[in-house]
């Protein structure tokens, strides 16, 4: 009988995210690690180990999307109609279906009554196997302030209630503090990206309990103003960034603030008119966008574009993040990526090792590297050629146990 702690995967080129060249290893897995990488033709010691010969398949870390709404997509009308028990089963499902794709780690960056963290809980315990789950519970915004159609944002106002709203999201469990600071391409008339929400002194407030308690700030920001304002505060990453000037590139830069571009947000959404593949197109015509929240978006995208082309050619650090709904959004963003101007190659590391970095795991998850958990995804063509080939999958390990094997 094998020794069911104790898997080797032959026959591999692996894409490790840390060298752009992929190399012929064998993969020596023990328990939830990867205990070895062995060149062709040194010897590897079996035992009773189970063997998986991948014939030439590609290995990689299992990828990730750094912008969920674990929920439901978003927008959700359907919100108020549900109880929060259906919710909550229905999120778990969901990631359960993206671990099956290969998305082995996710951020969700707002959720209501904390069914984020519920599933983070359940799934480290290992009561459920589902991906990595780093959580900021609810979407923190103001009194008319944005995302109110997904039934995941409290509304607060003055610094005394942002006080209260991040304490209670610290003392159920979250790992990092959503703060909305401008509206987007979603929502009413008045909910417009160059709009900033919350007054000064609110801002300043929730910075600084963030920052007291030691917690880092995820900042949804689309116009230009809410995103310096978020960069100068010292957020950890600014989401969406529809409108980058060069001043505000720079000072991402300088600040080392990691980018979450949401890409699919405002390109997918234009609706089936607009895709770039087969894939969008089925993806567009099973989720049609509202028409105002349409329009919306085909105006953002050119910017939002060139915005990210101007981040990406500064070095300013870029993570996968879809806000799109599960289970596929992450691999739908990873394309965005490559069309927007991404390599193949730096759109893995955006989506492995940089995505990692971001949830503050890269000490253990991100890379194919001995002593890192084994979260692998396998494929059966090269995704340096066609990032799409991402969805050609034959196995998916999540710490050490087999999810998928086609």
């Amino acid at each position: 009988m094998a020794d069911s702690s104790r898997v080797i995967i032959k026959n591999s080129h692996v894409i490790d995210a840390t060298s752009q060249e992929p190399r012929e290893l064998t993969v020596v897995v023990e328990g939830t690690d990867i205990v070895d990488l062995v060149p062709p033709g040194s010897p590897v010691t079996s035992g009773d180990a189970h063997e998986i010969d991948l014939q030439g398949g590609w290995l990689l870390p299992g990828l990730w999307d750094v912008h969920t709404h674990i929920g439901r997509g978003i927008p959700d009308p359907g919100w108020r109609d549900e109880s929060i028990a259906e919710r909550t089963t229905r999120a778990g499902r969901d990631c359960m279906n993206a671990l099956a794709l290969g998305i082995t780690g996710m951020r969700v960056v707002g959720e209501r009554e904390y069914v984020d963290v519920a599933w983070k809980r359940a799934f480290d315990s290992g009561l459920f196997t589902g991906p990595s789950l780093f959580t900021c519970g609810w979407f923190i915004t103001t009194t008319a302030g944005h995302f109110l159609r997904s039934g995941t944002a409290k509304e607060v106002d003055g610094p005394t209630e942002f006080r209260r709203a991040i304490r209670e999201n610290i003392k159920n469990g979250v790992d990092f503090i959503k703060l909305n600071l401008t509206g987007g391409i979603m929502g009413p008339p008045w909910d417009g990206m160059q709009s900033t929400f919350p007054t000064p002194d609110e801002i300043d407030a929730a910075f600084e309990i963030c920052h007291q308690r030691g917690f880092k700030v995820v900042a949804h920001a689309g116009g230009t103003h809410g995103i310096k304002t978020a960069i100068a505060h010292g957020a950890w990453t600014l989401e969406h960034g529809y409108v980058l000037d060069d001043e505000a590139v720079t000072m991402m830069a300088e600040a080392g603030t990691y980018y979450v571009p949401t890409l699919g947000l405002s390109h997918l959404n234009r609706g089936p008119a607009y895709a770039e593949s087969e894939i969008e197109h089925a993806w567009a015509e099973a989720h049609p966008a509202p028409p105002d929240y349409a329009a919306r978006a085909v105006v953002a995208a050119e910017a939002h574009a060139e915005g990210f082309k101007k981040a990406l050619d500064a070095g300013v650090p870029i993570a996968n993040g879809s806000d799109l709904a599960l289970p596929d959004g992450g691999l739908l963003e990873l394309a965005q990526l490559v069309r927007r101007g991404m390599t193949e190659w730096q759109a893995i590391v955006a989506a492995t090792k940089t995505s990692a970095e971001v949830c503050e795991a890269s000490d253990r998850r991100g890379t194919v590297e001995i002593g890192k958990a084994a979260d692998l995804l396998v494929i059966g063509s090269n995704p340096l050629k066609d990032i799409e080939n991402v969805r050609d999958v034959k196995l998916v390990m999540k710490d050490g146990q087999i999810v998928v094997r086609n």
